[in-house]
């Protein structure tokens, strides 16, 4: 039987477990060096736990971003830089870094740090066998949100709340990009969106699957540099019909049983498409 003493030094002497955090971005060229400041920050807080990989993507920027990245990022071989040739929406960049990523634990963070990058510190450890995804959540009674405008406030709030009446898990947020993935678990699923609606999609397809979604009382604040590429009128219009879809999955798997919407597709094959 070992020690109390050789305990502590087989776990400290264990092996840090490998996540990769991935960073779309999309005409952030203004914040790309608070983007570096914090996420360097959050990889000082991991590192003591964890094995922390970088990937930052540049999905079609037109402002200079990539140009702006090469200069910003360190060279590191645990950093990579990945480049769409064209803007082909956040969901698409987020699942081009899960791809890309040769970890089992893939974080995705928002460029402009309305999530701050050391809350990865909370949700990693919540995703625990058995969980497939962590979600941070602040519209949670215990998050919070400072200074988000109004109208991203309603639109959020309202698609939550009735995403709540067609899933199975009653989740407080359906619509951060601030998560943690088991990517075996993220691969399986059959998306069709590529813009902000795969971020809903996502969590709406895993429920149906019957994978378990987890949630994280965090707190959002509102971005510091740049703009919100978020069209309010057309993602209403696009989440309502999200929802009538997953309604329409949910009804058919009532009436027929089962669960078929697995796919043999990756999500990543589905968003280069």
């Amino acid at each position: 039987m070992l020690t109390k003493a050789q305990s502590a030094q087989s776990a400290c002497s264990a092996e840090p477990i490998a996540i990769t955090i991935v960073v779309p971005c999309y005409n952030e060229v203004t914040g790309l060096h608070h983007l570096r400041d914090r996420l360097m920050s959050a990889v000082a807080t991991l590192e003591s736990h964890y094995h922390v990989n970088c990937i930052v993507v540049d999905d079609g920027s037109t402002d200079g971003t990539w140009k702006v990245m090469r200069d910003v990022f360190p060279i590191h071989p645990h950093w990579t830089l990945v480049r769409h040739p064209s803007n082909r929406g956040i969901g698409a960049a987020i699942f081009t870094g899960i791809r890309e990523a040769g970890t089992e634990i893939v974080c995705s963070i928002d460029a402009d740090c309305s999530y701050d990058p050391r809350e990865l510190a909370k949700l990693i450890p919540m995703l625990v066998p058995g969980v497939d995804l962590v979600t941070a959540s602040p519209y949670h009674p215990a998050g919070t949100v400072v200074g988000v405008p109004s109208w991203r406030l309603f639109l959020s709030r309202t698609a939550s709340s009735l995403y709540r009446l067609v899933t199975r898990q009653k989740l407080h947020t359906y619509t951060s990009c601030f998560r943690v993935y088991r990517r075996s678990s993220i691969l399986k699923v059959d998306l069709r969106r590529r813009d902000f609606l795969a971020i809903a999609e996502l969590i709406g397809k895993m429920d149906l699957n019957g994978a378990v979604v987890v949630e994280c009382p965090s707190s959002l604040a509102t971005r510091l540099y740049g703009k919100s590429k978020m069209k309010t009128a057309r993602t209403l219009v696009c989440h309502l019909c999200l929802l009538t879809e997953l309604l329409t999955l949910r009804v058919w798997q009532v009436a027929f049983g089962g669960r078929a919407l697995s796919s043999d597709r990756s999500i990543s094959t589905r968003a280069e498409a």
